[in-house]
């Protein structure tokens, strides 16, 4: 229950200083000088992804220039899956499968909430095109909700979801 209230917590700590900007129209926080990959590994409800990351060699990939956008998943849509999904994933002999995953949470291009449209298609690092949805003041990739927008990084923009997202196999 404390790790559960913990993970609240700082859901909603990083919620508030994403959209704590002076100018209200722009609600980005940037990550002072950390690119996606030192950004996700100092946020502890990203922790899973960030060995996913590094499960799958994917580390330099997304330390480099960018621009790149991530749809981020938290520890708690990891845990979604099914049972033993993320061990099995994680595995060497499935790091193509786990890769085909990572990168369909990826998009070339910084993109912020405010660029995003009802019913737009944008097409993944992966090669597959997401769906974004906008209904009631949320905005959804597919089926996962996006919980925190335009986490600004260095290279590029991070938007934490609630759900992993599932590329066709």
């Amino acid at each position: 229950m404390k790790k559960l209230m913990s993970v609240f917590v700082m859901a909603l700590l990083l919620s508030a200083t994403v959209f704590a900007n002076d100018d209200e129209k722009k609600p980005v926080k940037k990550a002072a000088d950390k690119d996606i990959v030192d950004l996700a590994a100092g946020t502890d409800f990203l922790s899973t992804l960030v060995a996913a990351v590094k499960a799958g060699g994917l580390v330099d990939v997304l330390k480099g220039d960018g621009p790149f956008t991530v749809f981020a998943p938290t520890n708690d849509a990891f845990a979604k899956l099914p049972a033993g999904t993320v061990e099995n994933l994680l595995k060497p002999e499935n790091k193509d499968q786990l890769v085909k995953i990572l990168t369909y949470h990826v998009v070339p291009g910084s993109i912020k909430a405010s660029d995003l449209e009802n019913g737009m298609e944008v097409e993944t690092v992966q090669g597959q095109k997401i769906k974004v949805m906008l209904s009631g003041g949320k905005a959804m990739i597919n089926e996962a909700t996006v919980t925190a927008a335009d986490i600004e990084a260095t290279n590029g923009m991070v938007h934490v979801i609630d759900s992993v997202i599932l590329p066709e196999m």
